[in-house]
């Protein structure tokens, strides 16, 4: 006779085989995130960085993580830690999730990078990592090896002299699309006999001038989960803005005519029919000083009784 034992390993296997059916489909599908959790992303030789691995979502679940370097698998642990870091560990640090259930191991997609360049040099200009927004302030750090006290600071750009003045920070305010280009700083100290001068690598400086990009109106006559006398329009916009995100208005227009008010979803069925169809996108509020408004228009002449695949249309 079985016993009770026995009958829960078996409903314990079989329940893993259930997960297995329904699930291993997805877990390619999964996107694990590296992060940089101790440390900057552009460092000297000698100092150290920590990055972490995890899986959102699914902080229950046994994960293992590998970390790699290119192609180059390094270890299996949650931390990967480049310690008294050197000029040749230089590179884009990625990691993956795997997981062991009875019937196999699964794999996740490998994260997005995290880029580390490890510097050699004396001095290193720390820029923002992410593009920056017009109207915003930068603030550029000009970092020397072993923190002396600096006499002078001079911030270029693009070879030209911008900024000079004792302290390590130099803020950029209002910035424009002028200021986008290559920054590097020369700083100075005073030594025991003599004054020291060391220059930095010149680091790219980003900067978005529309807070919306243009839209595209994405037009889908066939989507298999709304009815066939309707088709699905779809507003396809990217928001530069920071954290709070503000929300995004979307408006749907058919030869003229509004298809209803404003909206935060950025798609709508409307009945199946030919005609102009475009979209507009806005942004009520915003931290920056302009406004977008950013309009497409398009042109889909459809047969209502002739079955066509997802159309694409942009500005």
């Amino acid at each position: 006779m079985i016993n009770d034992y026995l009958l829960f390993q078996l409903f314990q296997h079989y329940l893993n085989w259930l997960s297995y059916k329904v699930f291993s489909k997805y877990i390619s599908l999964w996107l694990p995130v590296a992060e940089l959790v101790k440390g900057l992303p552009w460092i000297f030789s000698g100092e150290s960085v920590h990055l972490k691995c995890s899986v959102p979502g699914n902080v229950s679940a046994e994960w293992r993580y590998r970390w790699f370097r290119g192609g180059e698998q390094l270890q299996e642990s949650e931390y990967f830690v480049l310690w008294k870091a050197r000029p040749q560990q230089s590179g884009k640090y990625y990691c993956q999730g795997l997981r062991t259930t009875w019937i196999n191991t699964q794999h996740t997609l490998h994260s997005l990078p995290i880029e580390i360049e490890v510097d050699g040099g004396w001095a290193i200009l720390q820029a923002p990592p992410l593009p920056m927004l017009v109207g915003e302030t930068m603030t550029l750090t000009c970092r020397v090896r072993n923190n002396p006290k600096l006499t002078e600071v001079i911030l270029y750009k693009d070879g030209v002299e911008l900024q000079i003045q004792r302290g390590p920070e130099l803020r950029v305010t209002n910035l424009t699309l002028q200021h986008h280009g290559s920054y590097w700083c020369r700083a100075s100290w005073d030594g025991r006999r003599e004054t020291n001068s060391v220059i930095s690598v010149a680091a790219p400086v980003s900067i978005i001038g529309e807070v919306l990009t243009e839209p595209m109106l994405e037009i889908v006559p066939n989507d298999p989960l709304i009815h066939k006398d309707r088709m699905l329009l779809v507003c396809h916009v990217q928001l530069n803005a920071r954290q709070p995100v503000p929300h995004i208005h979307y408006y749907f227009y058919q030869d003229g005519l509004s298809l209803g008010p404003a909206s935060s979803q950025d798609k709508v069925t409307v009945l199946r029919d030919s005609g102009q169809y475009w979209c507009k996108a806005s942004v009520p509020t915003l931290v920056v000083n302009e406004t977008m408004n950013c309009i497409c228009t398009v042109d889909c002449k459809l047969n209502p009784n002739k079955s066509s695949q997802s159309q694409t249309f942009t500005c």
